[in-house]
């Protein structure tokens, strides 16, 4: 919905009350974000770069999957989201010794594994084109397809509607049907929905391989909102996305090295983010990161300057529920 529909949509006359402006106000800071989600939840995202009211009585469970890439999942197991898309392929997992489950070592087991769910909606986040977080994408989402999941993906929109549209079509997949908005993906500040999950883009310091902006999402899932940060470094924006979306959860990027920001940079990041609960990802799957003791130091390092922050530690494989 553009600035003019919205006016066009809305009546304002001048016995319009205070809460009905400050509603409009919101819609029309979002650029559109509240009509395009698919499904009612997507208008809880982003009410205005004022700030939305912080979520509280959710639950959820989030299970590393090494790397990256994280499964969120409601208690029940009927709204499944999935930060990334490199699963059988991942690498993740041999530092810390952790033999890979059946359900994430081959496509056919991880499509007999979310099936077995019986979900209501499966969502795909993809942040960027790196092969870390792409990997397994297509295949992924055609095993979903095929086995009668109710699988969506959404990413960035100009990587969506064009820079990946060859490669969707080359797994035997239309973008009109899996991508959310018609094919059209979100782009920064949209929001999107399927299922009772919703989602906004936000924006990642990182690079896309088809050169178009890497992202990381806002998720609300379970009743709680979780920051999904991708690849990315430290910025200053952190701060107002904070006071934007009040995101509950932060799961982020610790490994340092050559491509991301390390613990400490990424204990500040959820420092100025304001979330209750942290926990550290994107370490010890290659050679070139931080290997299995970034956890805690992103543990010491968050309780130096946020000790109210409660932060999770995981292995490739481990499941917390968590609550807010």
């Amino acid at each position: 919905m553009t600035k003019a529909n919205t006016e066009r949509g809305v009546r304002i006359g001048p016995m319009a009350d205070a809460g009905r402006r400050s509603v409009l106000r919101g819609m029309l800071a979002l650029g559109g974000a509240l009509a395009v989600g698919g499904c009612g939840t997507a208008s809880q995202l982003g009410v205005g770069t004022g700030g939305s009211a912080r979520l509280a009585g959710g639950r959820f469970s989030v299970r590393w999957l090494g790397g990256g890439v994280v499964e969120l999942a409601t208690p029940d197991y009927k709204q499944i989201a999935y930060g990334d898309a490199w699963i059988w392929n991942n690498a993740g997992w041999t530092r810390f010794n952790v033999q890979k489950p059946p359900e994430y070592a081959s496509k056919e087991g991880f499509a007999k594994y979310v099936a077995g769910k019986k979900p209501e909606a499966v969502f795909v986040l993809l942040t960027h084109d790196h092969g870390d977080h792409i990997g397994d994408y297509f295949e992924m989402l055609k095993v979903l397809v095929d086995a009668g999941v109710p699988v969506m993906t959404a990413g960035q929109s100009d990587l969506m509607r064009k820079g990946l549209v060859p490669d969707f079509k080359k797994a035997g997949l239309d973008p009109a049907k899996i991508v959310v908005n018609g094919g059209a993906g979100m782009n920064f500040g949209g929001a999107a929905g399927h299922g009772a999950m919703s989602v906004g883009l936000v924006p990642a310091v990182h690079s896309n391989l088809a050169g178009f902006p890497a992202a990381g999402f806002m998720l609300d899932i379970g009743g709680a909102r979780v920051y999904i940060s991708g690849d990315t470094d430290l910025y200053g924006d952190m701060k107002m996305i904070g006071e934007r979306y009040q995101p509950n959860v932060a799961i982020i990027c610790a490994g340092n090295g050559p491509f991301t920001m390390g613990p400490e940079q990424a204990a500040r990041a959820c420092q100025w983010l304001g979330v209750q609960h942290a926990i550290p990802v994107h370490y010890a799957h290659n050679p070139l990161v931080r290997g299995v003791e970034a956890g805690e130091q992103f543990r010491s390092a968050l309780a130096q300057i946020a000790p109210g922050v409660q932060v999770t530690v995981m292995k490739p494989g481990d499941t917390q529920m968590i609550s807010v």
